[in-house]
């Protein structure tokens, strides 16, 4: 339990359970280096990558054991090119410094922007960059699938 602690410790030393931009392109590699897995999502300003940006805010916080970072695809286009980033959003599933899978647009989770953060889950545990069980997974009992557009508390008055 010590070792698990401070392991907990050290990740949130690094950014570890938040989600945050990697402000230059030449940031990328030292905060990729830094942790034993990350996911990247590679972004421009639109309505499908801010969707995306809310599920991985919502799993950041979630999933401790990963580290959640974004970066401008525009405005690093050596990254881009080198990791042939062509559909936005792409999320680089990084294992031990190196580029394991893609999670390109919405295809996976449905072709839409409706896709819940738990079909997000699903996919980045099948990929083995998030624990899918165990303690750093906060998964409830029951559980529910959300959209983004959707209430995270299951007692919520709103209805549509």
């Amino acid at each position: 339990m010590k070792k698990m602690a401070k392991k907990r410790s050290r990740w949130i030393g690094i950014g570890h359970g938040e989600y945050s931009e990697i402000p230059a392109e030449k940031d990328f590699f030292s905060i990729v280096k830094a942790s034993e897995r990350v996911v990247c999502h590679f972004y421009r300003e639109n309505w499908p990558c801010k969707v995306m940006d809310k599920h991985l805010s919502a799993l950041a916080k979630q999933h401790i054991e990963t580290r959640f970072v974004n970066i401008n695809a525009e405005k690093s286009p050596f990254l881009a090119e080198r990791l042939n980033i062509v559909v936005l959003p792409t999320l680089a599933l990084i294992k031990n410094v190196k580029v394991d899978d893609y999670v390109v647009g919405f295809d996976e989770l449905g072709g839409t922007d409706e896709f819940s953060t738990e079909d997000l889950e699903d996919r980045l545990a099948k990929a083995q960059v998030i624990f899918s069980e165990g303690e750093s997974s906060s998964k409830p009992g029951t559980q529910m699938k959300r959209s983004v557009r959707q209430s995270y508390n299951a007692d919520s008055t709103d209805s549509d």
